[in-house]
């Protein structure tokens, strides 16, 4: 396993992605919405994100099923640290 694979990954604590979780599920909410919504989360606590990348996050846990494990999962892969 290389040292990258090795980091430690951030979980982000519960009441956070629920937090982002009912965000998300507001009505009326669209994909470029959800996406500066997930850009603000990250950005917030110290990640960077790139737009389009934050509108497939949310095309994917739309379609996925909003649940705090997926977002966790899924904010684990579109995090970038600044």
């Amino acid at each position: 396993m290389t040292k990258a694979k090795k980091q430690k990954i951030e979980k982000f604590t519960e009441a956070d992605l629920a937090g982002l979780r009912e965000e998300l599920m507001k009505s009326g909410l669209d994909s470029w919405q959800a996406a500066d919504l997930i850009s603000s989360f990250l950005a917030g606590r110290g990640y960077g994100v790139s737009t389009q990348a934050a509108r497939k996050m949310a095309a994917r846990i739309e379609m996925r099923g909003c649940t705090l494990p997926c977002i966790q999962e899924e904010l684990e892969k579109l995090a970038m640290v600044m």
